[in-house]
């Protein structure tokens, strides 16, 4: 069985669900890491393609099938204040780079270094073997294309119905989770939710594999290093 690789941003770094006839899961300091696992797809919850002005098709389409879900998915900020360093500044450049004018939320600025990370490595041909998800249109597509009612989110941390149900369906779509080594990592590497978004990451490589996935947009866009800006699951 060819392997695949479900990937997400944890506070420390990256982790990965690699699944073949068994699972594991890696903890990378850095995506050059994850590159390096034997995994013939990589499914990423990470933007792949930056766009010249603040606007990206995928984004729109997955918010309409996500529901009270729509805000785990953030805009897009232009290219150039994906590389400011500094949050006003950013903000600053995207107001004069998006139509119309905008600013975006300082938790969506926080993930730019890993957006960045990811932007340095990335060329169209390694988009052949590394995907953009997404783990909350993932898990409205395990659940017949219905956006879920439980956040994984408390106030005060992780929401365990939420995380109970995401497992739930992990498993009825196939994902033995039941068999997922477990972790170890302290919370400021990686977070219990992260693993679980991390493996749904990894149920959307399968599918990609088997060419079973959907792309939002069908048609993408592709931004000025020729990158796809496309979401799948």
């Amino acid at each position: 069985m060819t392997s695949v690789a479900g990937v997400d941003g944890a506070p420390g770094g990256w982790i990965a669900v690699l699944w073949d006839e068994t699972l594991d899961h890696h903890y990378c300091k850095s995506f050059a890491e994850v590159l390096d696992l034997k995994a013939d797809v990589i499914a990423v919850d990470m933007p792949i393609g930056l766009p010249a002005i603040a606007s990206r098709r995928a984004e729109g389409e997955v918010r309409k099938l996500l529901g009270a879900r729509r805000p785990s998915v953030f805009s897009i900020p232009c290219r150039a204040a994906v590389m400011e360093q500094d949050y006003r500044a950013a903000c600053t450049i995207n107001l004069a780079h998006s139509n119309p004018p905008r600013k975006f939320a300082k938790q969506a600025f926080n993930l730019f270094p890993k957006v960045r990370e990811i932007d340095n490595l990335m060329t169209p041909d390694l988009q052949m073997r590394v995907y953009e998800t997404h783990p909350e249109l993932a898990f409205c597509v395990m659940n017949g294309k219905q956006p879920l009612s439980v956040s994984k989110k408390a106030k005060n941390g992780n929401n365990r119905p939420g995380l109970d149900l995401r497992k739930a369906l992990l498993a009825n779509s196939g994902f033995p989770i039941a068999d997922l080594p477990p972790a170890t990592y302290l919370r400021r590497q990686v977070g219990e939710d992260d693993l679980i978004d991390a493996c749904a990451c990894a149920w959307v490589a399968r599918r990609i594999l088997r060419r079973e996935n959907l792309v939002f947009p069908q048609s993408p866009e592709f931004d000025e290093k020729g990158l796809r800006m496309s979401i799948t699951a």
